[in-house]
């Protein structure tokens, strides 16, 4: 019953992941749409949001060479989803709702599956946070350098991000760590972490900025 269990949570890891992957690479590819570039254009930032965390955090932790070079799945799904919006064509004054969306989504469910690898390889709950975040963030800042902008996670007109991301990485830890992380309580961090994003955006939450920062 428990190999059942562990295979059922694996399952869930594995769809998390996908889910997380495909999300992310329609947020770049969706920032390449807006940014009027081609279909190469389009790939390159599809697959550098999706993949570009995951890499930092293998090769953070000594997992060489990183999953996304041995597992051609993730690269594959990333290439397939940023031909189809290449195809779709959506305009680029329309793509700014689907891609707070897409990326509310890539940075929740990376949150939980990279504290989870993480985790894995043996660290403890704190380091295993902090890469939980570095996988969720690091795609986007990747994705952002490369459209010519400033960091999202650095700017400080934007809507809390990084802070969502380590709310569902440390959830997550503290569940590993008290031998609570199950399937469904690794998607109710991950939700979590989607709804904190999403609130936000919604009700423009900003982290506190210095004093002289302020005049």
């Amino acid at each position: 019953m428990a190999a059942e269990w562990d295979s059922a949570v694996n399952m869930v890891h594995r769809g998390g992941e996908m889910l997380g992957v495909i999300s992310f690479a329609a947020s770049g590819a969706l920032v390449a749409a807006r940014k009027r570039l081609d279909l190469f254009g389009m790939a390159v930032l599809g697959c550098a949001t999706a993949l570009g965390g995951g890499i930092v955090r293998d090769l953070l932790i000594g997992r060489t060479p990183p999953a996304a070079f041995t597992n051609l799945t993730y690269l594959t799904a990333s290439l397939i989803t940023a031909l189809i919006l290449f195809f779709i064509a959506p305009s680029p004054r329309l793509t700014k709702g689907p891609l707070e969306v897409a990326d509310a989504i890539g940075l929740g469910l990376f949150c939980v599956t990279g504290t989870v690898i993480a985790d894995a390889a043996g660290l403890g709950a704190p380091t295993a946070a902090l890469l939980g975040m570095t996988t969720a963030i690091g795609g986007g800042v990747l994705r952002d350098v490369l459209s010519g902008e400033v960091p999202l996670v650095l700017r400080p007109d934007q809507d809390l991000y990084a802070i969502p991301a380590l709310f569902g990485a440390t959830t997550t830890a503290v569940l590993l760590h008290l031998d609570l992380y199950q399937a469904w309580t690794g998607l109710l961090a991950a939700a979590g972490a989607v709804g904190f994003r999403l609130l936000s955006r919604r009700y423009r939450w900003h982290a506190p900025l210095a004093r002289h920062a302020r005049e």
